[in-house]
């Protein structure tokens, strides 16, 4: 087999986690990738390899972008959070006192803290919507603040896949007049200069990745579904192409704003900003976070049986938090957000340690032997 070309730069005190990289497409069917580590704010390893493009005819480059899925709700709960921190937004005020038409059908204490830890009781939309409703945002928010919640908020926690953007950046668009991409332009990518990005410009399109990922919809369950099963279906499906299938590569999905579901980005990008997020909230005199509502934002939120992954989650505000069954490393202080395919963003702040790995394979989800086996590499180069 000829072997992938890896490009970029890395310590040799990191070479196993180049070699685990360059692995991944030798040994673990990896089509396309990048990867970036910091460690105390020092980018030490950034590397990217394969192809960004189905045919394989395009080399990955070092400013290619790609579609990183939930690796963005992190993302998103940092630019609501900044608005707590200013005043504008509060964790366990109603969040119909700022959107009125939400406080109906069960929803009238429903707030925002409930959002961002995943127990809001509104992972799917009950109305059945067309494909391409993502794209209105309006209709996406109107169709959540009409219906009643799953289950009573508060009382029980289920991933929000898709609906977590819509709810958290209404709140936010209400407060601040501004979405969740224009404020991590503005106010953390942008002063950061991390290349990363919800509601992609145009002019960027062309340095995208294809992702890979068959524009086949699942069939939908014949005759009336009960209501667990409705929900469970419609968090994916509601509207059909709501988790990007079929719509991923196409220009009106890379430019809307889907917060939960479609940023775009480079590793280096991501683990930027995890690198303000490891040491506090603050890195070259950009503050990102404070220290005390970042410690705010890390502590556990929901942890059990989650309602529609139907195995244990672990939630802080709206940070994943480590499983034993999903560590993020040997620290427990470790925090970040997986996404679709294996794509990742995460820091630790006891190693000093913020990484990112992005890809386009809808590989393995909840355990993906790339991520996984990067991670081991990172620590063993560690000595941890």
């Amino acid at each position: 087999m000829t072997a992938v070309p890896v490009d970029g730069i890395c310590d040799p005190r990191f070479a196993g986690l180049r070699e685990a990289f360059a692995e991944n497409f030798e040994k673990r069917g990896e089509p396309g990738a990048a990867i970036a580590l910091m460690v105390g704010g020092k980018l030490v390893c950034d590397l990217w390899g394969g192809h960004r493009d189905a045919a394989r005819q395009t080399p990955w480059a070092r400013d290619t972008l790609v579609n990183f899925f939930s690796v963005g709700k992190a993302l998103t709960a940092v630019a609501a959070l900044r608005l707590v921190e200013r005043g504008r937004l509060d964790l366990d005020a109603p969040a119909a006192r700022l959107w009125p038409e939400f406080g109906v059908n069960g929803k009238e204490a429903l707030t925002l803290r409930h959002m961002l830890s995943h127990q809001a009781g509104l992972p799917a939309i009950r109305e059945d919507l067309p494909d391409g409703a993502m794209f209105d945002w309006d209709r996406m928010t109107a169709a959540l603040a009409a219906q009643s919640p799953w289950w009573e908020p508060g009382t029980a926690h289920g991933y929000h896949v898709n609906t977590f953007g819509y709810l958290v950046g209404e709140l936010v668009r209400r407060a601040s007049g501004k979405t969740i991409g224009t404020i991590l332009r503005e106010e953390i990518a942008g002063p950061l200069g991390a290349d990363v990005h919800i509601g992609l410009p145009s002019t960027e399109h062309s340095r995208c990745a294809e992702f890979l990922w068959p524009a086949v919809l699942p069939e939908r369950p014949e005759g009336e579904l009960d209501d667990d099963t409705l929900m469970k279906w419609n968090t994916y499906w509601n509207p059909p192409g709501i988790s990007g299938a079929g719509w991923v590569n196409g220009p009106e999905w890379r430019s809307a704003e889907i917060p939960s579901t479609n940023g775009h980005g480079t590793a280096r990008g991501v683990a930027r900003i995890y690198a303000a997020l490891a040491v506090g909230g603050r890195i070259g005199g950009i503050e990102i976070l404070s220290r005390a509502m970042l410690a705010a934002a890390t502590e556990e939120q929901s942890f059990g049986p989650d309602r529609i992954l139907e195995r244990e989650s672990r939630f802080s505000l709206g940070f994943q938090l480590p499983q034993a069954e999903r560590p993020l490393g040997p620290n427990p202080q470790a925090f970040g957000h997986f996404g679709a395919g294996g794509s990742l963003g995460f820091c630790d702040p006891v190693s000093g340690v913020a990484f990112a790995y992005v890809t386009n394979d809808m590989g393995p989800r909840w355990q993906n032997p790339r991520n996984k086996a990067l991670l081991a590499a990172i620590y063993e180069s560690l000595g941890a």
